[in-house]
């Protein structure tokens, strides 16, 4: 495997390969992370790493964990994150690769990006202006079975989505919709349902894509089946993730 070292956004969320990702970005380590990418070439990738907080809360003035929850965050790249960052870091993350960088009149910056590989957190460096990571890619193997697998997950996430929507006639996607590449199929799902971090993160991390799929399989039909118990639910859009603060 090789390794590479790029700038690191921790998020209190999980991205997955395949998925968009918008941010807005206002603390001052991040605005200068993308005044560094903003200033590459405009033929070069605009790449940094994206790894989930393990405490599920992300680093920010208005972030719910911080002592004061008035109060603002310590300068400085690793602000919050402890003497040693990569310890309140998930090890294996996703590359984001921005399609747009706007900086607004207010010196914040809008970004979208799109998840791209899989990688596994080697060091963190806090001696810039933000945190920096060396990191290794992670292959997506199919595993044995993708395909048998993934046409169960198919089945199953219908009917989870039209349980979470109140069994309403709308869903999300009919077959047609959905992805026929096994690896696709399981990171869009991985996405989609409504998960905890910890989960979604167990996810990320699987093996390979067969595993991922025997997973969301049986997690679908947990899900569905609990769903199935309440008296009602609201009609739920599962594609719409709010944008990303900082």
């Amino acid at each position: 495997m090789t390794s590479a070292r790029l700038p690191l956004f921790p998020l209190n969320t999980v991205l997955f390969p395949g998925l968009v990702l918008p941010l807005n970005v206002f603390e001052q380590r991040y605005r200068a992370m993308m005044r560094t990418l903003s200033a590459l070439p405009e033929d070069a990738p605009r790449r940094f790493g994206v790894v989930a907080i393990r405490d599920g809360h992300e680093v920010a003035p208005t972030a719910r964990g911080l002592p004061d929850p008035e109060g603002q965050p310590e300068p400085g790249p690793a602000a919050g994150f402890g003497p040693d960052p990569i310890a309140s870091f998930h090890q294996v993350g996703c590359v984001a690769d921005a399609a747009t960088i706007r900086r607004q009149e207010d010196g914040t910056y809008e970004v979208l990006a799109t998840g791209t590989t899989r990688f596994r957190l080697l060091s963190v460096d806090a001696s810039g202006p933000y945190l920096t990571a060396e990191v290794e890619d992670l292959k997506e193997e199919q595993g044995e079975g993708a395909g048998a697998l993934a046409s169960g997950v198919v089945r199953a996430f219908h009917t989870y989505q039209k349980r979470l929507a109140g069994a309403r006639e709308r869903t999300l996607a009919t077959a047609q919709d959905l992805p026929g590449e096994p690896s696709v199929l399981s990171y869009l799902v991985a996405a989609a349902a409504v998960l905890d971090t910890t989960v979604k993160q167990r996810l990320l991390e699987a093996p390979d894509t067969a595993s991922r799929l025997a997973e969301e399989l049986r997690l679908l039909r947990t899900e569905s089946a609990l769903i199935r118990r309440l008296p009602s639910l609201p009609l739920v859009d599962l594609t719409r993730r709010p944008t990303s603060p900082n």
